[in-house]
């Protein structure tokens, strides 16, 4: 390994691997902390004297261009709507945590808490994220008895967190993230989810037509591809600075987001894809176009989010979503009864 100034452990507590690439994480970082200087100065004279958020065009700007680690709980809480939902049940969380719990339900997310970050040294038994890793998901599986628990939602509520290090806020914030940004990714039918990856499916056949076939004629599905990318909203996909950063903008953009990015990696890795000759091939290219430098780069590549896709309205999300969801209501109406 190459000598380097930085931490086997990344600022977050995860383990960086043996064959992390430190010499190009010490030319980003170079970069990377003038422009956090830079944002937290900005940042610094927006909420200065306690001033509130504002759902403005100069706070979307902001957010576009990363908000700093330290005020992202209060700002994530102003932009989401979850503020709100908190302030209409403010005792909400520790009434639902002095319980009673289910069985089944406290079975679910015990099962999961191992899986969790492996490799990060907050998650690991001796240390103390796991409880209220466990505090949030048993707290949000009781107040929402439609979801309960799902898988993934562990990933997401973990790296909430390790964010704004409250079990609170990452509540009403998985709560605002299912409720009112996702939809219905982690029902028990995940029908928003399998209606979202039809509608990525859609887009790329628009913007990269090449590549949209090219997929298919390699015979790997875009669920395959994409499912993790949508249910774990890129954590446990992408670098986790960059993750953080497409969460300061999917808090207030909402889930068109996650098409912006989904794109942008396609289209900015069409060379390899391309050269793609097999379906396993093909697997592994999608799993190494999330490790590159590209990805790393979070300022850059958050740049390019809103650049490399071109246009892409709600509207025309909303048209593609009615259009599958309705596909999909017919064919399980064809389905016979089990």
């Amino acid at each position: 390994m190459a000598h380097s100034n930085f931490s086997a452990v990344d600022e977050y507590g995860f383990e960086r691997h043996e064959d992390f690439d430190y010499e190009s994480y010490e030319h980003f970082m170079s970069v990377y902390l003038k422009v956090l200087a830079s944002r937290a100065q900005k940042w610094a004279s927006l909420l200065g004297e306690g001033k509130s958020v504002k759902r403005t065009n100069t706070v979307k700007r902001y957010v576009r261009k990363g908000v700093p680690s330290e005020h992202r709980p209060s700002v994530w809480m102003a932009i989401s709507e979850a503020e709100q939902m908190r302030d209409q049940c403010p005792d909400l969380y520790q009434k639902i945590l002095d319980g009673p719990f289910e069985k089944e339900l406290v079975d679910l997310v015990k099962t999961d808490l191992p899986r969790t970050f492996p490799d990060n040294i907050y998650f690991t038994k001796e240390a103390n994220h796991q409880t209220h890793l466990f505090n949030v998901l048993i707290a949000y599986a009781h107040n929402n008895r439609v979801v309960g628990y799902c898988q993934g939602l562990n990933y997401i509520a973990g790296l909430l967190l390790l964010a704004t290090k409250s079990e609170e806020t990452s509540f009403w914030l998985l709560k605002a993230l299912v409720e009112k940004i996702l939809p219905d990714y982690y029902t028990k039918t995940m029908d928003g989810l399998i209606v979202d990856i039809e509608v990525l499916s859609e887009l790329v056949k628009s913007k990269a037509p090449d590549v949209h076939q090219h997929v298919i004629n390699l015979g790997l599905p875009w669920a395959v591809i994409t499912t993790k990318w949508f249910v774990c909203l890129f954590a446990e996909v992408l670098p986790i600075e960059t993750v953080l950063r497409i969460w300061d903008c999917l808090f207030y953009e909402g889930s068109k987001i996650l098409f912006r990015v989904c794109i942008t990696l396609i289209k900015t890795n069409r060379a390899s894809i391309m050269a793609c000759n097999d379906f396993t091939t093909l697997a592994e290219c999608f799993k190494a176009i999330v490790k590159n430098a590209s990805a790393l780069h979070c300022h850059e590549f958050m740049q390019s989010i809103f650049k490399v896709p071109g246009t892409l309205s709600n509207s025309t999300i909303i048209k593609l979503r009615a259009r599958f969801a309705k596909q999909r209501r017919e064919q399980q109406q064809k389905e016979p009864p089990r």
